[in-house]
């Protein structure tokens, strides 16, 4: 369907539990499976444009700042596989959460210094790959608004955004003070959202997506720019009809570039 709607890039999802394809399945045979994909994705003209790893369905049990050091270590070992991956199906852009606060454990400034260590390592890590690493700073996340994420990308050099301005629209922040963000991102995704909603159709979206990418152009951004509509019950993301958004999107966006 992707193919049909001509597309020529896909972003791919490890998501653990909640996607067709789970890391703990994919990486028992990463090199078999990651050659699958490739051809599944040659076949029909594509080529996979992100893959985005996330360990768990919520946020914290396998966060990359995880007090546990038991599960840093397993959240590592997923990111090293998942960068394997990225190289065996070649795709050079890689995504992963950032972290998320751990309020009842410990202070906030020593939820961030371990973040900070650990995505410092995973840009290193990508870096020796020749790979992008982005992370995508979302309603949940360590670092929920504009201005803690320039704070973040301040500290770990390197680091780039997979950058979604719907997490931030949906809890009320204007486009003018996202914005700020472009000049990191390495990867795009876009859909419709207003405040309260993560996700919401064409006619109802808030974003200017026009200023999206004159912004761009000016930061002059070269990565992808994906259309991510997806059903899920969280954050009311099964209300609207997302073939029909994706093709309205994608017709905006193509005039636009004409």
């Amino acid at each position: 369907m992707i193919a049909l709607l001509e597309f020529k890039g896909v972003d791919i999802g490890l998501f653990e539990g909640r996607s067709h394809l789970w890391p703990s399945r994919e990486f028992k045979h990463l090199d078999k499976q990651a050659e699958k994909l490739r051809r599944k994705l040659a076949d029909r003209g594509m080529k996979a444009a992100d893959i985005y790893l996330q360990t768990a369905p919520e946020f914290v049990s396998l966060a990359a700042n995880h007090p546990d050091p038991r599960r840093r270590k397993k959240a590592r070992e997923w990111f090293l596989q998942t960068l394997d991956f990225a190289v065996a199906c070649d795709c050079r852009h890689v995504s992963a959460l950032p972290g998320v606060p751990f309020a009842e454990e410990e202070s906030a400034a020593k939820s961030l210094g371990r973040c900070v260590e650990e995505l410092a390592w995973r840009c290193e890590q990508a870096k020796a790959r020749k790979l992008v690493f982005g992370i995508e700073a979302h309603v949940g996340s360590i670092v929920p608004r504009p201005a803690q994420v320039l704070k973040l990308l301040e500290k770990v050099p390197g680091l780039t955004l997979t950058l979604d301005y719907t997490h931030f629209t949906r809890v009320g922040i204007p486009d003018a003070q996202i914005e700020p963000l472009v000049r990191h991102a390495s990867h795009f995704h876009a859909r419709g959202a207003r405040k309260g909603r993560l996700q919401t159709s064409f006619k109802e979206n808030a974003i200017d997506y026009r200023r999206v990418l004159a912004a761009m152009r000016a930061s002059g951004y070269r990565g992808k720019l994906g259309i991510e509509y997806v059903w899920i019950d969280w954050e009311h993301c099964n209300e609207v009809d997302n073939v029909s958004e994706t093709i309205l999107f994608r017709d905006f966006f193509r005039s636009l570039a004409a």
